[in-house]
């Protein structure tokens, strides 16, 4: 757990906080406390967070509060850490040339890969737009596989 980053466990808190971060970026990282990825996340989100504070607010969600698993299950959280980007109360979407563009999953490599994708997302929201390409270069985007259900 950060001491410097809100950590949400209550479904209320995350829909206020969406609703009410206004002309900011919102970062939601959904992970756990005893993750080792998501601490190492949790790290560069905290180191960052000062420099991105005029354009981003950055909180985290607790994956295994109960009252959470409403949005796990609405933004098909299978990896953790995921990282959801929001601009008033939008969904904000990146093209990272994965199969997911609805959120970031796992951490980023350094914490200015971190801060150039808020500065992206931001900038296209102030464009208009919900979806964005992501600014790093392929190999700094973590890969994973996805796996889809149902299918």
């Amino acid at each position: 757990m950060s001491l410097v980053l809100k950590t949400l466990t209550k479904k209320r808190e995350v829909d206020s906080l969406i609703r009410d971060t206004i002309d900011k970026v919102l970062v939601l990282r959904f992970g756990r406390a005893s993750d080792s990825i998501s601490l190492h996340l949790d790290d560069i989100l905290a180191k960052s967070a000062r420099e991105v504070s005029k354009f981003a607010t950055v909180a985290l969600v607790d994956i295994d509060s109960e009252e959470i698993q409403v949005y796990v299950k609405y933004f098909d959280i299978t990896f953790i850490p995921s990282t959801i980007f929001f601009f008033n109360a939008h969904h904000m979407k990146m093209d990272s040339g994965t199969a997911d563009h609805t959120k970031w999953i796992g951490a980023f490599h350094r914490k200015q890969d971190f801060i150039d994708v808020v500065e992206a997302i931001f900038r296209g929201a102030m464009k208009g737009k919900l979806i964005v390409s992501c600014p790093l270069p392929p190999e700094r985007i973590p890969k994973f596989q996805l796996f889809f259900k149902d299918i």
